[in-house]
């Protein structure tokens, strides 16, 4: 498939790229684009018997790691990673990303938090002029299951949109992150959208959040694959190399 070829193409490039004798500790995001990125991790450490610490940003990454042979670690055992790479849903062009889509965006911003560069790997089609002009599912936002009604109400007050609670397909019910929170999506019109740095702040400030899926140039280096295998790779040029 086109999609599948340009994920493991960017996935691959990044990881020929990034993974060497100087890297130790990295960071391991979750979704499907960090499938095949795990997978060549795993072959080149094998190959070189480099010496690598993983550190999970989900259940789902553990498994990963584990069950490609890798080693594994954790933030309550390293809190400064060389590097940390994972998907995204969406990248605009100041670098800023939504990350949440599969509920993991606590996690997932913590262990790039630690990473003393933050990648990202996806096909062609995350790449945007402007965040919410191609993922309009929403700005996840994991909250504390008491405080959702007050959240939901608080964020549409201070910042306008719609914000709906991410329900399960399997089940009647909330979807639960791996912290046992709630998740709500917050729908925004992008043309209103003037400095994301602000949003997040008042997103963070409002009670009952515990983490929102907005990383605020964070990245330092995307790896962009298309449905050709070709790789376009784009570094913040706000990030000193």
């Amino acid at each position: 498939m086109p999609v599948n070829l340009a994920k493991e193409s960017a996935a691959n490039a990044a990881v020929d790229e990034q993974i060497h004798n100087n890297i130790h500790i990295i960071g391991v995001g979750s979704g499907s684009t960090i499938v095949p990125a795990v997978k060549r991790i795993a072959e080149i450490v094998h190959k070189n018997n480099l010496d690598l610490i993983c550190v999970p940003t989900s259940l789902q990454a553990r498994e990963l790691i584990l069950s490609n042979g890798l080693k594994l670690g954790s933030l309550a055992e390293y809190q400064e990673l060389d590097l940390a790479i994972d998907g995204a849903d969406e990248v605009d062009e100041q670098f800023n990303c939504i990350k949440g889509g599969g509920g993991c965006q606590t996690q997932e911003k913590l262990v790039a938090v630690c990473a003393k560069r933050f990648i990202v790997v996806a096909d062609e089609k995350k790449w945007s002029p402007c965040l919410g002009t191609k993922w309009t599912k929403g700005i996840p936002i994991e909250v504390i299951p008491i405080a959702y009604k007050l959240t939901k109400k608080e964020i549409e007050k201070q910042l306008g949109g719609e914000v709906v609670v991410r329900e399960g397909t399997e089940k009647l019910g909330p979807v639960l992150t791996d912290q046992g929170n709630f998740i709500l999506d917050w729908k925004f019109d992008p043309l209103k959208i003037v400095n994301w740095f602000d949003v997040n702040r008042t997103l963070k400030l409002v009670p009952g959040v515990v983490e929102t899926g907005l990383f605020v140039n964070m990245i330092y280096k995307g790896y962009f694959g298309n449905s050709d295998g070709k790789v376009e790779i784009r570094t913040n040029p706000t990030m000193s190399s």
